[in-house]
Formats: structure tokens, sequence, C-alpha cells
């Protein structure tokens, strides 16, 4: 073979070869993750998962004692070390912004969940709102921590405003399209009412929120419907 044939068959092979590697390292369509992959993923969502759960034993060591709930509560509600939530929070104070968050994230979920669930928009209105105040009574403490000096704790109003006023909006937009509320209340008012309710509710036993925020939420109906179950009711 000439000079000129054996170049042409070195390339030839040396193509090919860097055709190979390439089909072995492009991964087709619908192939399985590779195994390190498939660890990573699930490595992933066990830490959230744990995270999640030290969040919940927090929020739930706050109603029990307050934000000043002792750490070793809080870790033995969550079935982990001490170490494991100071590594998380290294300051007490990032722990209750992550509880915050988490609390309000869980109530921005729940509005589209409720009304795709309900009976209807009112009813997905009604359960919200139930929530809503469970946050606002259960929640000990959150509420001086918002008026803390603590830099930190100036952006959580505002993102509680961001994320939840919102998702009350939706609420109350689709009840006021199927006729069921009047229109004319706007989601900042209805929130700002009910938190109001609730001021002192969790320190005195007398005192009801739930129950005038029931009353509240009822009378957002319009005159049509309140006939209508007037009518529903006697005839029962």
């Amino acid at each position: 073979m000439n000079d000129s044939g054996e170049r042409a068959g070195r390339a030839a092979q040396s193509e090919g070869r860097g055709a190979e590697s390439e089909g072995q390292a492009a991964q087709p369509e619908g192939q399985a993750v590779p195994s390190e992959g498939r660890a990573t993923q699930s490595k992933r969502s066990d830490a959230r998962r744990n995270k999640e759960t030290l969040l919940e034993a927090a929020a739930a060591a706050f109603v029990a004692s307050g934000v000043e709930a002792p750490v070793r509560d809080i870790a033995a509600r969550a079935g982990v070390g001490v170490g494991t939530i100071y590594r998380h929070f290294p300051a007490r104070s990032d722990l209750i912004i992550a509880v915050y968050r988490h609390q309000v994230e869980s109530l921005a979920e729940a509005g589209p969940d409720l009304l795709k669930t309900s009976a209807g928009p009112y009813a997905a209105l009604g359960r919200w709102i139930d929530l809503f105040v469970d946050f606002l009574v259960t929640k000990h403490g959150l509420a001086a921590v918002l008026k803390s000096e603590n830099a930190g704790f100036e952006t959580l109003h505002t993102y509680f405003l961001d994320r939840l006023v919102p998702i009350c909006t939706e609420l109350l937009e689709a009840a006021a399209t199927a006729g069921e509320i009047r229109s004319d209340l706007q989601a900042y008012q209805l929130m700002r009412g009910v938190g109001n309710l609730c001021i002192g509710a969790e320190s005195d036993p007398r005192y009801d929120a739930r129950r005038l925020v029931e009353l509240l939420i009822k009378g957002l109906r319009t005159d049509s419907t309140d006939r209508t179950e007037h009518r529903s009711g006697n005839r029962n």
C-alpha cells in the first residue's frame, strides 16, 4: 500500500474509534440513569425529607413551648441528634425563619389544592382561612419574631404577604366568579381582618377566634346565596 493509502487507512481507523467512543458516551433517550446518578438523587431526596421532618418537629415544639423551645426537645421530636440541627441551622434565628417560611409555603401550596378538591370555591376559601387561623393562633412567639431587630426577620412580613395575598386573591376571585360571595373585598383586607381577630387567642381560653372568623367568612356570602341556603334549611 502506498503512503497516501496508509494515511487514509489510519485516518479511517481513528475516525472509527472516535465514533465508537462518542457512541459509548452518549446515552439514548429512555436509557436508565447510571447508578451513581440515582444514588445522588436519592441522597438529595432523603436530605430534603429529613429537613422537612426537622422543620415540622421544630414547629410542633414552638407550638408547645414557644420559639425558645430547647434544641434537645426539637431534636428528640425529629429523631435526630442536636448536632444535626446546629449543622442545618447554626443560630436559633435561622431555625425560626426556616420554620416560618416552611409554614407559609405549606399555606401557599394548599390554596390551589383546595380549589381542586373542595365542593366549591367558597368551601375552598373557608378551609384555607381555617388553615390560616391555625397558622396565626398556634405559632406561639412567631408574631413577636417579626418585631425583632434582627435583619433576617425584617423580610419575613414582606415574604408572607408576597406568597399568601395572591393565593387568597385567587380563592376570593373564584368564589366571586361562582356567585358564592360578594366581589368587593380585597385579599389583604380579609387577611388583615382575620389576623386582628386572632390576636391574643392563644393566651385566652375564653376567646374563640375561630368562631368569629367563621362569622366573618359567612358575611361574605351574597344575598342570593343566603336566601337559597335559608330555603334549603327550611325544607330540611
